[in-house]
């Protein structure tokens, strides 16, 4: 009796119509491309459908199990097949292939030759069925059995149809190619692939293996073979889902999205693809598509975690979902507090607290942060997160301490790190002034200690004098505040005043402008101080109130 086609042989026809009625077929791919879960998936979920051949699903089952080291599996997987077609060859050769493991050679022999028996007459199918022995042998050892493997190679080559002297069998090829892989010739494995596709141009396995090779040092080799995949068999789910990858592993997003979305409608596609193709929706900025596909899945879910996170992230960057964010983020939490398994991402935690710190919900997003560094104390986001809440909250003390977490995380950080540190660290200073006079002077030494680190990365920037100059008014006595701000503001308005954009320190420039002519005018020498106060007016030139006070000045 002829086989049922199960190899490449067995591909050739009617490939696209079975896996649109998802029978085994899908499930042989992924096995054949190497995907054994994703192979067990499909050869399970499809196996009571109609158009399964179930004695070909029970060998591929047995040999999952028995590359998962489950020996009771696979005999259960192999007998059932025999049982339900004892004229499929195949599974004499599962059988074959487990009494080698079990070192019973003799009676592997004896499956293999109870499987040639029903290996019909048809060239390509002695030539598939050979190649299935060969493997088996391989796959048990391949050094203890090197002879047996090229003895059925050879027998696969002349059992092969002929295009001149060349055998067209394309299993033939990808074995080769597979034990050219296996011995880091993968330049010669891909040329096997290749011919594999040339003879059988509907071997998606070989396809894929070629693209597999090339999908991480040159991505675009991939994805024109599996192009040239799907121009043969466009209804392949794992072609479909390979390009995918392809494009992605090409940083392609826009192009792993689109195809993404193509192979879900796949009857044969995965749950986690889904979570992959929102994910690729929001990368892609596409933000309304992506809230529209994870609500989609939530509709169809509601427990789906991934599409929840999801939908809330795309809403986040969406303007008129303003007003939706905080409940949203706020069942995000709940959540994932119920389940062990929610787990959030970093930018889950930092959009979430976020979007509850902007609502005035700092004890939540403090939590929730506390919660992320706990879990990963050296993400230096979290810390820096942690920082804005507080300085939102006018906590400028719990900011500083956040910041430096910031800062301890930093391999290298650099001037506007520390610059932002000494500002949090001044303004802690200032809030303990009063009421704790040592906690203050802690803060200012973490000020002047930042502002100093600033200047040594960048000393012709003004910003570590002027914070210098800060210190120095908070921590002197009375009768010298008028004074000790004087050097370091100098030289920061002189660094400002010879810079490339002094525009861009304006803020700062005025203020201490502002104080410098104060400081003149308090020392009597009117004519210095009405120079800084007119470069304060050159900054505020609609000051009327202030021009008017210098005016009165040179009258």
């Amino acid at each position: 009796m002829k086989l049922n086609l199960i190899l490449s042989a067995a591909l050739i026809a009617g490939t696209s119509i079975l896996s649109m009625a998802q029978t085994h077929v899908e499930g042989v791919e992924y096995y054949r491309a190497d995907q054994l879960s994703n192979a067990k998936e499909l050869l399970t979920r499809n196996y009571n459908n109609s158009g399964t051949d179930k004695a070909v699903s029970e060998y591929y089952l047995g040999l999952i199990a028995l590359q998962n080291n489950n020996a009771a599996e696979a005999k259960q997987h192999f007998e059932k097949g025999i049982q339900i077609n004892p004229e499929y060859a195949f599974n004499y050769v599962g059988m074959g292939e487990m009494a080698l493991k079990a070192g019973q050679k003799q009676e592997a022999d004896k499956y293999f030759k109870d499987a040639k028996k029903y290996a019909g007459k048809e060239k390509d199918e002695k030539a598939s069925l050979d190649i299935a022995i060969a493997r088996a042998y391989y796959n048990v050892d391949p050094v203890a059995y090197a002879k047996e493997i090229d003895k059925n190679v050879l027998q696969a080559q002349k059992d092969s149809p002929k295009q001149g002297p060349a055998f067209t069998n394309a299993d033939i090829y990808l074995f080769e190619g597979d034990r050219k892989k296996d011995n880091k010739d993968f330049g010669g494995a891909g040329n096997q692939y290749e011919m594999a596709t040339t003879y059988n141009p509907n071997a998606t396995e070989a396809y894929v293996k070629y693209a597999n090779l090339f999908t991480q040092v040159n991505p675009q080799y991939a994805i024109n073979m599996l192009n040239n995949l799907l121009k043969v068999n466009p209804q392949s789910a794992l072609g479909q889902r390979e390009l995918a990858n392809a494009y992605y592993n090409a940083q392609k997003y826009k192009e792993a999205a689109a195809q993404y979305e193509k192979y879900v409608q796949n009857p044969n596609h995965f749950k986690q693809d889904e979570d992959r193709l929102a994910f690729l929706l929001f990368v892609d900025g596409d933000y309304q598509q992506g809230y529209d596909f994870a609500t989609k899945l939530l509709a169809a879910n509601p427990q789906n975690f991934t599409a929840q996170r999801f939908q809330f992230m795309n809403a986040a960057q969406i303007k008129e979902m303003q007003d939706q964010l905080v409940p949203m983020a706020e069942a995000l939490v709940a959540a994932h507090k119920a389940n062990p398994e929610n787990i959030f991402a970093p930018i889950d935690y930092n959009l979430i607290s976020e979007e509850l710190s902007n609502a005035g919900k700092a004890d939540e997003a403090q939590a929730l942060l506390e919660e992320a560094i706990a879990n990963d104390p050296t993400n230096r986001d979290y810390y820096k997160q942690l920082a804005m809440v507080f300085v939102k909250e006018n906590n400028l003390p719990k900011a500083t301490e956040a910041f430096q977490g910031f800062i301890d995380n930093t391999e290298n950080p650099g001037y506007n790190d520390y610059v932002q540190q000494a500002t949090y660290a001044f303004y802690a200073g200032v809030q303990n002034q009063k009421e704790n006079p040592a906690e203050a002077a802690k803060y200012y030494d973490m000020a002047q200690a930042s502002a100093d680190k600033a200047k040594a990365i960048a000393p012709n920037f003004p910003k570590p004098y002027k914070i210098a100059g800060d210190i120095a008014k908070q921590t002197t006595t009375e009768d010298q505040v008028a004074s000790v701000a004087v050097p370091y503001y100098t030289e920061a308005l002189t660094l400002i005043e010879t810079s490339d954009n002094p525009a861009r320190y304006a803020s700062d420039a005025k203020e201490m402008y502002n104080y410098m002519g104060n400081y003149y005018l308090d020392q009597k020498d009117v004519p210095t101080a009405v120079t800084y106060f007119n470069k304060y007016l050159e900054l505020d030139p609609n000051n009327d109130a202030y021009r008017k006070f210098v005016e009165g000045l040179t009258k």
